[in-house]
């Protein structure tokens, strides 16, 4: 049987009658006020801001607005079991870190992907861990522990390149490859433009490509501007359906497909070998104007036809996870509610985040009479006010 997560209310409670409160706040609406002044003005706006005016982000959240669960009583859920079984592995809960590039740059001494994988080890919430990173990938795994983490590829031009980066990935021990398909190009994004700024063309988190040989033999030059003029030149690779028995072949890993939204595109994955598709938007940071994520998880999830279906953006609260698994998520990421626990207290900073959207979540299930994920179903959830 899994923790009872909810238990970590009791440890505030408790600590309160000595006095003491926490250091940090309780919900989304706090780490992100407080986090807007502990990140510098360009980092807040490239973890903040979205694509566009920003429409698919607000989308994104607002769509958990739509669905409302219904309470079942006297079905004695006592005790709960958030654990879920994914590619052979028995996860305590359904709840992972997605990728975030800058994840590195967050935390306050400039190791962010370590202090992740540290708070991944100390949760079993797993890490999926970015190409994007400060520390290498193998320096970063070496500090999960015992929980399995994941590894998202952008996918190079350079197929060797590519195939270095997953070989190097399975002998680090991630558990999966994550393959994201909405970023071979950066989407519109006016809060960076209008700072001018692009972290990776500053040299930032780019220490997965120069620890690699095969991105080193590309590189013409020792000098930092002929990394970054190389990585630039390398980094995009438009992926076709034509790639994916190549990609496939490149790992026995579970391969993920992260971006996936359309149900043609899950059966076509799906045919090609893939072990799990990946409902992503991007948390709205790549296309603006586009369908919210969780409106396509049910079409996804039905196409998936029993396929695992990882999920992301715009989950701010143990609500929004909840919801989520209700309409066929295997498992639930979050990003920008971790970054700011990072940037607000390190890494026990985002072990209280991931602390809080479990209790919560766990709470609204003995709550509301769903002792096990099996039983949050569609089922579960009507339309919300006014829908």
């Amino acid at each position: 049987m899994s923790p009872q997560y909810g238990d970590y209310q009791l440890e505030i409670y408790l600590d309160g009658l000595s006095g003491v409160t926490p250091a940090l706040p309780m919900d989304f609406a706090g780490w992100e006020e407080r986090a807007r002044s502990a990140l510098s003005s360009s980092l807040w706006s490239y973890v903040a801001g979205g694509a566009g005016d920003e429409y698919t982000q607000r989308a994104n959240t607002r769509a958990f607005e739509r669905h409302c669960l219904v309470p079942r009583m006297m079905v004695g859920a006592t005790r709960r079991d958030l654990s879920v079984e994914l590619f052979g592995m028995t996860l305590p809960s359904p709840l992972f870190m997605a990728p975030v590039g800058v994840i590195g740059l967050c935390a306050q001494d400039g190791h962010g992907d370590l202090a992740t994988a540290r708070a991944a080890a100390r949760t079993g919430v797993p890490m999926v861990a970015s190409t994007l990173s400060v520390d290498p990938m193998e320096e970063v795994a070496a500090q999960s522990g015992d929980t399995p983490g994941f590894f998202q590829l952008y996918t190079p031009t350079d197929r060797d390149l590519a195939e270095s980066l997953v070989k190097r990935a399975e002998a680090a021990g991630f558990q999966g490859i994550v393959v994201t398909l909405d970023t071979w190009i950066t989407g519109w994004r006016p809060r960076d433009l209008s700072t001018s700024n692009f972290p990776q063309l500053r040299g930032h988190c780019l220490a997965n490509y120069t620890s690699d040989p095969r991105f080193n033999a590309l590189v013409p030059g020792g000098d930092a501007q002929d990394v970054v003029r190389t990585w630039a030149r390398v980094f995009g690779n438009p992926l076709t359906w034509d790639d994916l028995p190549w990609l496939r072949s490149l790992t026995d890993l579970p391969l993920i497909l992260k971006g996936i939204c359309h149900p043609e595109d899950v059966r076509r994955a799906k045919d090609g070998g893939v072990d799990a598709v990946y409902c992503s938007n991007h948390g709205g940071r790549q296309a603006n104007g586009g369908l919210a994520a969780l409106d396509a998880l049910p079409g996804v999830v039905e196409a998936a036809d029993g396929l695992p279906v990882l999920f992301d953006s715009g989950v701010r609260s143990g609500a929004d996870i909840v919801k989520a698994l209700a309409l066929g998520a295997t498992a639930v990421g979050v990003g920008r509610p971790y970054a700011y626990g990072l940037a607000l207290g390190g890494e026990d900073g985002l072990v209280h985040v991931l602390r809080s959207l479990l209790a919560e979540t766990d709470l609204i299930m003995a709550v509301d009479g769903y002792p096990t994920l099996a039983d949050l179903t569609p089922q579960s959830l009507v339309p919300g006010p006014g829908m």
